[in-house]
């Protein structure tokens, strides 16, 4: 329920007397003198404000009157009123017949400022409120009817089906450029994202599936917009909030896993690296020693990381041959060769469909330290 504080009161009172020759004093729902321009006046009581109160009507106080009453000088007391409830009382010093006539334009002037006031603060209320809701629906527990209602009345739509997004956003950024700033943009540019942010660097977006959205594009939108994005992880299809959760949970496991095995690369994408992400996860896991032996022989004996590039190239080429040399500039003749040793070293035929997904796995699981050929 909104209420007048003295910052409020005295922004009314300091308007209203530089238009007014007069005093003005703007009083609470107790009659308490909260903004004023006679400073000693404000935290006393005004009994011509609880008259207002008592009766919910202008009080008009002559100097005859005033000699009878407390911390009340001649003037008029006009009640103030907000969505038809009366919230405090203004007053002004003077002679009522002299007052009379601007009287009901300070009231209403005071009352467009109350108006205002509200509506940033409900706005305001509604915002965090939101944000603390959607950080209660993608926690864990967070599923509850009440919680999914109290959405469904807010407007986030809860039951749309939407992807998610988790950037990792540099230390360093412009004016302007905050994480805040980010989940603005977003949100002003695709109706009914969510955002979410848990730290100063890290933003969650959870698009609807209703808008498309070209990832390489928005990269370099933001980056011409002069946000720092690190990285962008892009999950899959989320139906419903319990979706959701999980694609939230694995986006993380994707930017983690990026940060670790793929400095380099910005833009993250679920569908291209589910499996290595699923195992990246668990590689701390004994059983997944077994799977990097192969990989570890070659890097062992591979002084320069020839034949780790040439792995990489080879599993991202998805082992065609001359696309695989095309891109190494090498002629097919000398990566046959390279092939050959990487077989001899790792105990596995990279050419064959076992042999290539444990070199595959082990590729995707190994961090990008080795020296390109």
């Amino acid at each position: 329920m909104f209420e007048l504080d003295h910052d409020l009161a005295q922004d009314i009172v300091d308007r209203a007397m530089a238009i007014l020759p007069y005093n003005v004093n703007v009083m609470d729902s107790q009659g308490l003198i909260l903004g004023s321009g006679e400073p000693e006046r404000v935290n006393t009581r005004h009994e011509g404000a609880q008259l207002v109160l008592a009766n919910s009507r202008v009080v008009e106080i002559d100097a005859q009157t005033a000699i009878h009453l407390k911390g009340v000088q001649p003037g008029i007391n006009l009640p103030l009123m907000l969505d038809q409830r009366l919230i405090g009382v203004l007053g002004i010093t003077g002679d009522p017949e002299q007052l009379r006539t601007y009287a009901q334009l300070v009231r209403m002037t005071a009352e467009m400022l109350v108006g205002q006031r509200n509506q940033q603060a409900e706005k305001q209320w509604r915002s965090q409120r939101c944000d603390d809701l959607l950080a209660l629906l993608l926690s864990d527990g967070g599923h509850s009817p009440r919680l999914i209602d109290e959405a469904q009345q807010l407007g986030l739509k809860p039951q749309l089906t939407r992807v998610p997004y988790l950037f990792e956003l540099g230390q360093e950024q412009g004016p302007g450029h905050s994480v805040e700033a980010l989940s603005a943009w977003l949100t002003s540019r695709y109706p009914d994202s969510w955002c979410v942010s848990s730290a100063k660097s890290s933003l969650l977006w959870c698009r609807p599936t209703n808008q498309a959205v070209d990832n390489e594009r928005l990269l370099e939108k933001l980056d011409g917009l002069g946000w720092n994005i690190l990285r962008m992880a892009v999950g899959g299809q989320a139906d419903g909030l319990t979706g959701l959760c999980r694609g939230y949970r694995r986006v993380g496991d994707l930017l983690a896993y990026g940060r670790e095995v793929l400095p380099q690369s910005r833009l993250l994408t679920l569908n291209r690296y589910r499996l290595p992400v699923l195992l990246w996860r668990h590689r701390n896991d004994d059983a997944l020693d077994e799977l990097l032996d192969p990989l570890r022989k070659v890097i062992a004996r591979d002084n320069n990381g020839q034949l780790l590039a040439t792995l990489r190239s080879w599993c991202e080429h998805d082992g065609q041959s001359q696309a695989c040399a095309d891109a190494l500039g090498i002629h097919r003749n000398s990566l046959r060769y390279r092939m050959e040793r990487i077989a001899e070293l790792s105990g596995v035929d990279p050419l064959r469909l076992d042999g290539m997904l444990a070199l595959y796995l082990g590729v995707q699981l190994f961090c990008e330290t080795a020296p390109t050929p």
